[in-house]
């Protein structure tokens, strides 16, 4: 466990990608953090995080703010965004060079799936480590040509680096931590900033909760594999641990999780149709209001 210590009152945050509209994970999610906040009395901060501008749309994070100030959500101003920190991911990825743990990849997508052998714990293919074998006079000469690159961790002298045996403090939904024994290995040579993202997702989020102090990370159990990289992270940076809260899921009627990209009721959707906060709220076990009818599902 990081030997850093976390000062002043509990921080929290909700962050959402502006990509799509939310939906009731989404306000699950929300939910699950003022409600840890409030216990603690804490404070809560909204991150928007919007480094893929591709699918980042103004308008989606337009309709993150209404949809959260309709459920009655409150969050400490302002909203960080991640667009705008691009030095301090950088930072971070010079600091993990400095300990010669970041190689350049020239591979395609296409290639490393052909190349892999296995999946990640997110289904993705696994990196084979291909580029990791290039000289660094063959890396210089194919980055002088302007090819794309993505910068991986050389995850294997990553673990050497860090104690044997790694944990974090898991909560679940209670108030009990466990120790939850972190495998990164699982997840291969993971991407620290691709070829157009000033950072992933991994090393993003990690030192985005340690510039805000983020003492409780409340997200849904869909991230908890993930978390096993956050904490090396977190060590190799020589950042704070926070504690971890993975939360159940909202499913939808097939019993899968719901998802942007499954074009799952949006909260907007709902309050097109008329149904109030309140019955979101008890829906999603937050109160106890009248429901008005709408049942979700939790696993």
């Amino acid at each position: 466990m990081s030997s850093k210590v976390l000062a002043g009152p509990p921080v929290l945050r909700f962050a959402p990608s502006p990509n799509g509209l939310l939906h009731l994970g989404h306000a699950y999610s929300a939910l699950c953090n003022e409600r840890v906040a409030e216990e603690l009395n804490g404070r809560l901060l909204l991150r928007i995080e919007d480094l893929d501008r591709t699918r980042c749309k103004p308008r989606y994070e337009a309709a993150i703010a209404d949809d959260l100030a309709w459920l009655g959500l409150r969050f400490e101003a302002p909203a960080r965004r991640q667009s705008e920190h691009a030095g301090d991911y950088a930072a971070a990825l010079d600091a993990l060079a400095a300990q010669d743990l970041v190689y350049p990849c020239f591979c395609s997508r296409a290639e490393v799936a052909r190349a892999s052998s296995g999946r990640d714990p997110d289904g993705a293919p696994l990196y084979s480590g291909a580029c990791r074998a290039l000289s660094a006079s063959q890396a210089a000469a194919r980055i002088e040509r302007g090819e794309k690159r993505a910068s991986r961790l050389d995850m294997g002298r990553a673990i050497d680096r860090v104690p044997a045996r790694l944990f974090w403090r898991e909560f679940g939904e209670g108030s009990t931590p466990v120790a939850e024994a972190a495998e990164p290995e699982r997840w291969g040579d993971i991407v620290l900033s691709g070829r157009d993202l000033a950072a992933s997702y991994h090393l993003s989020v990690t030192v985005d909760d340690a510039l805000q102090g983020v003492t409780d990370v409340v997200r849904g159990r869909d991230l908890i594999a993930a978390t096993s990289v956050h904490r090396l992270l977190q060590e190799l940076l020589d950042l704070p641990a926070p504690g971890y809260r993975h939360h159940r899921l909202v499913l939808d009627l097939d019993g899968t999780k719901l998802a942007k990209r499954r074009h799952s009721p949006s909260l907007a959707k709902f309050r097109a149709c008329g149904v109030s906060p309140a019955a979101i709220r008890a829906a999603l076990g937050f109160g106890d209001g009248d429901s008005g009818g709408l049942a979700v599902a939790l696993s």
